[in-house]
């Protein structure tokens, strides 16, 4: 027993000196300790800006969030457990009882899930509208509307919004805007540049890049951050673990490299598709033939791997036949990691002659031989 109590209480453990380690160290614990009562109280009195619990802050976590600050060109970012867990934290900060919520209808279904029906418990309510329509926009808007919710691009038909005129109708409204920027990543826009009070990410997607972890964060100004961290983080316990961000900072090491090589990908499967006599319509915005391309290249750089495409025939035995026909293109949700995935919305319940795809980093020829292969079967 002394011997168990010895090492236990080690005063002597002491990390290693390290000189600029090439990857970043984790700090896999979930307290940290202090020289006096005077520097605990001191970190007690300021857990925001302190390492105290890793509930709160971690040096690994908080040098991710760092990185993804920088990157969205932000002061400040807070990394969550989920990228829902984000997304409710940057919505919740903002309204209280009998406010009013103005959401994209392109948004991710868990994010009009929170507007809609988690947050009708507290009297708060919500408008979904086109935020392509900028009159439709202007016109959803309340005395007591606090907040727009953004997905540009949509994660289902791509579609794009106008920042820079939907900035202007919060500005003149005193409306809080956040975006999901999570399809163009912080590589092809930054809409805090725009005038948007705040981005979020599903950092499952492409700043992981993996498809092994689950993440989110939050991008604003410091001051947005600390109200978000004081209201929302401490209080639920959304945090992520700092494994998990490690994780998330492996990926972006590649992220640039990845994305250019997802854009690439992309832009080859849509000029085939766009040749196919089985495909009505392809949605990828960063395509010329799109009609959002204008709009699109004015916000973005370029385009990740997410697209969709609509099928002449809404015959489902013949589109589960195709679906199941392919090898590279894995069925199942989510996307932003290596794999290319196929997306059937016939499976939940959606238009069946839709198929959203991911096209991922295997080989492009491969890929699209695979998508000639399916669609043969639709003759």
């Amino acid at each position: 027993m002394d011997k168990i109590e010895n090492i236990i209480t080690d005063d002597d453990f002491s990390f290693p000196e390290m000189e600029r380690p090439v990857s970043m160290p984790l700090f896999q614990n979930s307290i940290f300790c202090f020289d006096s009562t005077d520097d605990f109280k001191k970190a007690i009195g300021n857990e925001y800006d302190s390492y105290l619990y890793t509930r709160g802050n971690n040096p690994t976590v908080r040098q991710v969030e760092q990185r993804i600050a920088k990157a969205e060109k932000g002061e400040r970012a807070k990394l969550f457990a989920s990228g829902v867990a984000a997304i409710s934290a940057a919505i919740l900060s903002q309204v209280q009882s009998g406010d009013h919520i103005i959401c994209s209808d392109s948004a991710y279904s868990w994010a009009k899930h929170i507007c809609s029906v988690y947050l009708k418990r507290f009297n708060v309510s919500v408008t979904f509208v086109n935020t392509r329509d900028i009159e439709a926009v202007k016109k959803a808007v309340c005395k007591n509307t606090k907040v727009l919710y953004i997905e540009s691009p949509g994660s289902l038909f791509m579609s794009v919004s106008d920042l820079k005129a939907l900035v202007e109708i919060c500005k003149n409204n005193s409306i809080f805007s956040i975006i999901d920027n999570t399809w163009a990543t912080p590589v092809f826009q930054n809409p805090l540049t725009l005038g948007i009070d705040a981005v979020v990410h599903s950092a499952s997607k492409y700043l992981g890049g993996h498809s092994d972890i689950l993440g989110g964060c939050v991008i604003s100004n410091n001051a947005i951050i600390e109200h978000i961290f004081k209201t929302e983080f401490l209080p639920t316990g959304a945090v992520p673990d700092p494994f998990q961000a490690w994780l998330i900072q492996r990926g972006m090491r590649t992220l640039k490299i990845r994305l250019d090589y997802h854009y690439k990908a992309a832009m080859a499967v849509c000029d085939y598709l766009y040749t196919k006599t089985e495909v009505e319509q392809v949605y990828y915005p960063m395509h010329p033939k799109s009609p959002d391309y204008s709009l699109a290249s004015s916000q973005m750089s370029g385009g990740c791997g997410l697209l969709s495409v609509k099928l002449k025939t809404d015959d489902e035995a013949k589109i589960k036949k195709a679906v199941d026909s392919l090898r590279f293109f894995r069925i199942g949700v989510s996307w932003g990691g290596y794999e290319s995935l196929v997306f059937p919305l016939l499976a939940a319940n959606g238009d069946p002659r839709l198929l959203r795809l991911h096209i991922g980093l295997e080989n492009t020829d491969s890929l699209i031989e695979d998508l000639d292969k399916a669609l043969f079967l639709l003759k």
